[in-house]
């Protein structure tokens, strides 16, 4: 490992941390333009709210099971992604071999190597115990939904079946915010991918990722369409 290897890291975690920050932390809302997590976040209430209006609910529990499914999507790649990440630390003596005849990667060695993979599998590791615990909360989340006042009750005590709902609010946010933050994971893995081409190009990936990440989040047309006119 290098000063420059080292630089690198600290780069990616640095851009890893000021991104989630901005779009997941309490830096969302110091930013002048909401992000589009951001703005799914008011669109959750405005549906958990609008589900107070009708008895029949099988179009939210469809909803409810599509985040649920989604979810464990991912918690099942991420597992076989940590699984692949330990194949390749039983195949190291092949890696090295095909790695010393490579004129365009900058190898450091089989211990380096290794110890790339290593963080590799930590990645991925972070984003199976995100996806899982969204899961949980997914799950929680139906759960509290299952205990929404009918419509007579919801007319009874308005402030009652409002308060309810804010529970549902509040935890499919807290899920969506976990899953999204194994997503994260998932796409700076790509990004992490060209440490093992050298740190440079370790750094060229990581700022490139982010720079898709973040204009996704805050120049897209999804964002565009769900913003009001005089938001965009």
């Amino acid at each position: 490992m290098t000063t420059l290897d080292y630089a690198a890291l600290a780069l990616f975690l640095v851009l890893w941390w000021v991104y989630s920050w901005i779009t997941a932390g309490s830096g969302a809302r110091l930013l002048p333009r909401a992000s589009l997590n951001r703005a799914m976040a008011e669109r959750r209430k405005l549906w958990i709210y609008n589900s107070l209006r009708r008895d029949l609910k099988m179009i939210d529990t469809q909803i409810m099971a599509g985040l649920q499914n989604g979810t464990a999507f991912f918690a099942s790649t991420s597992i076989f992604a940590m699984g692949g990440c330990f194949a390749l630390l039983g195949a190291t003596d092949q890696v090295d071999a095909v790695f010393r005849d490579l004129a365009f990667v900058a190898y450091s060695g089989r211990t380096t190597f290794e110890l790339k993979v290593a963080g590799l599998t930590v990645l991925f590791g972070y984003a199976f115990f995100k996806f899982g615990w969204s899961y949980r909360l997914f799950n929680y989340c139906t759960i509290l939904f299952g205990a929404l006042p009918m419509m007579h009750e919801t007319n009874v005590d308005r402030a009652a079946a409002e308060k309810a709902a804010d529970q549902v609010v509040e935890m499919n946010i807290i899920a969506a915010r976990n899953f999204n933050a194994g997503l994260r994971a998932i796409f700076l893995s790509i990004g992490y991918l060209g440490w093992f081409a050298g740190p440079y190009m370790f750094m060229a990936t990581t700022v490139v990722v982010i720079a898709v990440l973040t204009r996704r989040q805050f120049f897209s047309e999804a964002r565009l369409a769900l913003m009001e006119p005089d938001a965009k």
